[in-house]
């Protein structure tokens, strides 16, 4: 049995337990999914300075529990540390905001996201500009309350997602809407039936995305681990000083070659 390691870079279990079973469904019984939360930092990722302790917080995640895992999907629509864990690690990491995003740009040919919490818009434009899709990305919209609070209490937020999603398509040009966030799992089937164009959730997209991975390994497990040839530091190992035993290790071993998405 192939595991997946479900990293959610903030503090929040329930949001965490709330996107490993709708990532569970899509995997199935097929696949182990080790669950990790953040042991640190902010309950909900919600401005730049949490993401920049998220990034810290999911290779602290990797760190403590990817040891024999086949693939990682970390579950924070933005994917922060997302390269720095694809350095460290020799098996493919999967980012909600990036597999989005590079699917609905070649698919759709423009597309639209929205989110929870206003600082997320010029992080995700950015964060298009950086995967090339900017001119793909017709609009991000964000609704008033963050994915933490979506995730609490999802009805009372339903009415200004899809005001969000309407104005996405009708204003903006649209023609695919990404609900992006782990709050808002499960939340775009329940909006699709008043929106005329494809909502994307993003925890299943990345959910099916660590899945074709799994399965590509199980094809070719050679291409579950990486040779012991490709897994050499291309580069000296910069001594580090305070970090959590378990991720110094890490830090000491040098850069992989497998951890692209």
């Amino acid at each position: 049995m192939h595991s997946l390691l479900l990293i959610n870079p903030n503090t929040s279990v329930a949001v965490t337990s709330l996107a490993a079973g709708h990532v569970s469904r899509i995997t199935g019984s097929g696949v182990r999914l080790v669950e990790s939360t953040g042991r640190f930092g902010c309950a909900y990722i919600s401005s730049e300075r949490c993401f920049a302790v998220a990034a810290h917080a999911a290779l602290d995640c990797y760190a403590q529990q990817g040891a024999g895992c086949d693939a990682v999907l970390l579950a924070c629509f933005g994917d922060p540390g997302l390269l720095a864990l694809r350095e460290v690690s020799p098996v493919p990491v999967i980012g909600l905001a990036e597999s989005c995003m590079l699917g609905s740009a070649s698919r759709a040919g423009r597309f639209s996201i929205v989110t929870g919490g206003a600082a997320w818009k010029p992080m995700l434009e950015r964060l298009a500009g950086s995967l090339g899709v900017a001119q793909a990305l017709a609009s991000v919209r964000t609704v008033d309350v963050d994915g933490g609070q979506i995730a609490a209490d999802p009805d009372a937020a339903l009415d200004r997602l899809l005001a969000c999603c309407r104005a996405a398509v009708e204003e903006d040009g649209a023609r695919e809407v990404i609900l992006g966030g782990a709050g808002l799992a499960g939340l775009a089937a329940r909006i699709q039936p008043r929106c005329p164009v494809p909502l994307l959730d993003s925890v299943e997209v990345g959910a099916r995305a660590a899945l074709e991975k799994l399965g590509q390994a199980i094809c070719d497990p050679r291409e579950a681990r990486p040779s012991p040839a490709l897994t050499g530091a291309a580069e000296a190992v910069v001594a580090t000083t305070g970090l959590d035993p378990a991720l110094a290790r890490l830090m000491s071993e040098g850069p992989k070659t497998r951890g692209r998405g």
